[in-house]
């Protein structure tokens, strides 16, 4: 490509509460190696109690208040913002300069909806932040060239196609990008993946923060797969292992629930041996990953994935119980 060939941009940032990442975010976007003129940059921000807003100012950088969710953000600013080429960054992630020149590239091609980067762990000093890094990686190792699929943290798509399957689903406030990738593959288009393309992804810093994270993927992961069943069988990101693991929780919850009756006491075996089961597939998979980056802190991976099927689970039961309430309360009298 040349200068005045590469298209134009406008990469939405979607941020609440940011303010220990939004600066440096913006500027890794303010900085990026591209055409002077070609990047319109804005942010949709969820009303932050913090000085998200007012950091976001000071870059000079045009900002939006809403009280909306990320799809119903990315939807509302789609008819705003001026360019054909859409960009999506987390507030809590970070490109390096070439990141923009490096994914357009991808975009040529006519089936191609869109094309995302690779992803490294930006607080790399944080011991459970650098454990998640290690397990995302390993999982975007997993993607060829293409993919149905990709997170929003760092995505260039066509506006054109975007349009095409009526934006984002609204009802989903996580797993919104895995409903879009389901869709336009469903229309026959691809999204493009590019390793070399690196965005830097702050990863939760605590054991809370990231349950309080799964926690609300559990509960629009079930609304997900209602509404797209064959999805549960997995994909590269997130493989049909990891969807099975809250059933295995639940199915320890209910034997134990059972037992209780003394006929069944026997079924009290199996809720510990289904843990055991569980504790030997995350150690051998935690010891996988800390061999392949030559790093034991990844060990860390086996309470990290007890924690995930933990939320998954409390998160399907959020919405299950708040599907049938809702229904109850529907019912005429």
């Amino acid at each position: 490509m040349t200068q005045t060939s590469y298209p134009k941009v406008s990469i939405i940032v979607a941020s609440y509460n940011s303010a220990d990442t939004i600066k440096q975010c913006l500027q890794s976007l303010i900085a990026l190696d591209y055409p002077k003129g070609h990047v319109e940059l804005l942010v949709m921000d969820g009303l932050s109690k913090d000085d998200t807003v007012k950091i976001a100012k000071q870059l000079d950088i045009k900002v939006i208040s809403i009280n909306l969710n990320a799809p119903a953000a990315y939807n509302y600013a789609q008819k705003i913002v001026s360019h054909p080429i859409l960009g999506f960054v987390d507030s809590d992630a970070k490109v390096e300069s070439d990141w923009l020149k490096k994914l357009v590239r991808h975009l040529e091609a006519p089936m191609v909806a869109g094309v995302s980067g690779a992803i490294e762990t930006w607080n790399q000093t944080n011991p459970w932040a650098k454990s998640i890094g290690y397990e995302l990686k390993s999982r975007y190792q997993r993607i060829g060239k293409y993919t149905s699929r990709i997170a929003t943290m760092n995505l260039l798509l066509k506006r054109s196609i975007l349009e095409e399957v009526n934006g984002w689903d609204e009802r989903l406030p996580s797993q919104y990008d895995t409903d879009f990738g389901h869709r336009i593959a469903k229309q026959g288009y691809k999204i493009a993946y590019e390793p070399n393309a690196i965005c830097y992804h702050y990863n939760r810093p605590t054991l809370k923060a990231f349950y309080r994270q799964q926690l609300q993927y559990g509960k629009n992961t079930l609304k997900l797969y209602l509404k797209h069943g064959q999805l549960a069988k997995g994909d590269e990101i997130t493989d049909v292992g990891m969807n099975i693991q809250p059933l295995l929780i639940l199915s320890a919850v209910v034997l134990t629930c059972l037992g209780i009756v003394p006929s069944l006491r026997l079924l009290w075996i199996g809720p510990p041996t289904i843990l055991i089961g569980m504790l030997l597939y995350f150690t051998y998979s935690a010891i996988k990953i800390s061999h392949r980056f030559h790093d034991w802190i990844a060990m860390r991976l086996v309470a990290l994935y007890f924690i995930r099927s933990i939320a998954w689970f409390n998160g399907a039961i959020t919405t299950t119980l708040t599907h049938l309430l809702s229904k109850t309360k529907r019912k005429p009298p």
